[in-house]
């Protein structure tokens, strides 16, 4: 997903990997598997929702993630957050600069100590199946997460700082907290803050909250969308909500489909299959590039990809699980990694150019809260000093050039978890294994599932694993995921901690500067700690790559807003304004085609690209480099 989400976790596979620019064969491949599956799917149901009417109008995009759950206390992947976001209401939404505004809430107040909030509740407004929406609706949902460990396992850092909530009565909500909050109105917003939902609906769902998915349709919810539809680990389908008090959003119909070949999702985008991607890699974007069918938004990173080291997988109780190498425990190992990796050249071999190389734990699209490390403290390649540190530490360098770890007198042989459905983790891991080579580390790497690696990752399975972070204008959640409060309560509470690290210095800090309203004063304490996790080289901060976007104009036009700067980059977006202002574009064709139909195409695509040998792929090692 390369659109400004705000968004965050992951996007493990949101950065697709390249398709080939089209060759005459290609479009043939695709011409052809139109035809096949036409057949195919003929008598076939679509979804409902879609109709040959004007009033049928479709718009089909690419999911950021595949989906794992529409339940909105656990979910934390982005594609079901922005699901999420678009069907639940939030307290505030977030405007195009980046400000938050009202939405459920029509306005708020806050008392001259700042420990007191009260939220205007808008009334006359209705849960999709007619039961009104109250301040007690927003107070219920608040309470169970601050109370109920499973309801919090996605945004319980959220409320951390709430004392009481209460609804005095249908259109008042007060919030106290225990410290000032300078992040309030950023708690409970679309995609990345916390939905509300309707009280009547999931009070019978507590006893079971950690096994339910919330995938009955339709979902009662209230927000621009509906959620009408859902083809497990292929779509969701989400209706137009005539009633919502913002304006209905111009298309009748969304789809957002996951593309498990990204291939194919390229593919799709260029013969029509669905109208707008936004997580192109540096090759597809300049391949894209040209196409008068395509129009291209580059927007500023909002986002990084790093390499987890494992520091040793534990409950909030210190009770250790898991089988991490012992070697990373010790944080000159974690350094020596960060010092043998040449990060600017990973930008330049495996983004083109398209991408920043990474250091602090925030993106550059939020200018006010970058840190960058001193000169004289940077771990920047230099593998003479990684090599030397591992020597004085007691790592000696075997006679088959793999060093042998003093505590367990075994090899130093550590395993990389990457993505299958990430191109970019594909093209980086040989480079990673051959400068840690270098330095004596040998590496296995384990290609995994989008799933199947968000799986080991609380299990604590796994030494070194690729992961991916976005966020929105607040910094707090993606700082909140590398709190103590974040680990696993126990081994069968996962948590929602992003690489199992704890540091009190560095939550004392997370409590200081959610209580500072100034600016200038919250940057200098979010400073310190990024330092601190840098220090521990827990997350190595690979790049920050940019947002390359794209959508078919002559089928949605005003998907995307704002002007490009003098740079090329467009303001950072957010799906919660996109999906819903996206129009469709007169045609004298039918509004909508089966959607069988271009889903039965996608799938055959992936057939005909693979079987054909089209699937493309860029440079696989390190010793290929031009």
């Amino acid at each position: 997903m390369n659109i400004t989400r705000l968004a965050r976790r992951g996007r493990p596979s949101a950065h697709r990997p390249a398709a080939p620019r089209p060759t005459r064969a290609l479009l043939a491949a695709i011409a052809g598997v139109a035809m096949v599956s036409a057949s195919i799917a003929v008598g076939a149901a679509a979804p409902a929702a879609a109709s040959s009417n004007s009033s049928g109008s479709v718009l089909r995009v690419e999911a950021d993630t595949a989906y794992s759950t529409f339940n909105p206390f656990l979910a934390y992947f982005d594609g079901d957050l922005n699901v999420l976001g678009s069907i639940y209401p939030t307290l505030t939404t977030i405007n195009q600069q980046g400000q938050p505004e009202p939405y459920l809430a029509s306005s708020w107040s806050v008392s001259p100590n700042k420990l007191t909030w009260t939220f205007k509740i808008r009334s006359g407004l209705k849960w999709s199946d007619g039961v009104p929406i109250t301040a007690a609706d927003a107070a219920w949902t608040l309470n169970l997460i601050m109370t109920n460990p499973t309801a919090g396992t996605a945004n319980g850092a959220l409320v951390a700082n709430f004392a009481t909530v209460t609804a005095p009565n249908a259109t008042t909500l007060v919030i106290t907290t225990k410290q000032p909050e300078a992040n309030m109105l950023y708690v409970s917003n679309p995609i990345t803050g916390i939905p509300i939902v309707p009280e009547h609906i999931w009070a019978k769902e507590v006893p079971h909250l950690a096994a339910y998915k919330n995938q009955t349709m339709p979902v009662v919810g209230y927000g621009p969308w509906t959620l009408t539809g859902y083809v497990p680990n292929q779509y969701a389908t989400l209706t137009a909500n005539p009633k919502f008090f913002m304006g209905a959003p111009k298309f009748h119909t969304l789809i957002v489909q996951y593309f498990s070949d990204p291939d194919a999702a390229v593919a799709a985008l260029k013969s029509g299959q669905i109208d707008e991607i936004d997580d192109l890699t540096a090759t597809q974007f300049e391949a894209l590039k040209g196409d008068k069918n395509i129009d291209l938004y580059p927007s500023v990173s909002n986002t990084w990809t790093a390499i987890e080291l494992n520091p040793g997988a534990r409950t909030q109780s210190g009770k250790r699980f898991g089988n991490g190498s012992s070697a990373l425990l010790d944080p000159v190992v974690r350094q020596a990694i960060e010092l043998a990796i040449n990060k600017q050249e990973l930008v330049s071999k495996v983004w083109d150019g398209l991408a920043v190389a990474g250091s602090g734990y925030m993106p550059p699209a939020y200018p006010q809260w970058v840190w960058t490390p001193p000169a004289s403290e940077q771990l920047t390649y230099n593998p003479s000093k990684a090599n030397a540190i591992l020597n004085a530490a007691g790592f000696k360098m075997g006679s088959n050039g793999v060093r042998i770890d003093p505590t367990t007198h075994q090899p130093l042989v550590l395993r990389l978890g990457i993505h299958s459905d990430e191109a970019s983790d594909a093209e980086m891991a040989p480079y990673l294994q051959e400068w840690l080579k270098a330095i004596g580390i040998q590496v296995t790497v384990q290609s995994m599932s989008f799933n199947q690696l968000n799986t080991d990752l609380p299990e604590g399975d796994w030494d070194m694993l690729s992961d991916t972070w976005s966020t929105g204008p607040d910094p707090t959640y993606l700082l909140s995921i590398q709190t103590c409060s974040d680990l696993p309560t126990s081994l069968s509470q996962p948590g929602n901690t992003d690489s199992f690290f704890c540091n009190s210095a560095f939550d004392k800090l997370f409590a200081q500067q959610s209580t500072e309203f100034n600016v200038t004063q919250r940057a200098q304490t979010i400073d310190q700690m990024q330092q601190i996790l840098y220090e521990n080289a827990v997350d190595v901060i690979l790049y920050y790559p940019d947002n390359l976007s794209a959508v078919r104009p002559g089928t949605a036009k005003d998907f995307f807003y704002g002007k490009p700067n003098a740079q090329g980059f467009y303001p950072q977006q957010n799906l919660f304004i996109n999906w819903a202002s996206a129009t469709p574009v007169a045609s004298d064709a039918p509004a909508s085609s089966s959607a069988t139909l271009w889903i039965v195409i996608a799938i055959v695509v992936v057939v005909v690209l693979a079987g054909g040998g089209l699937v493309y792929r860029r440079r696989r090692t390190a010793g290929e480099r031009e």
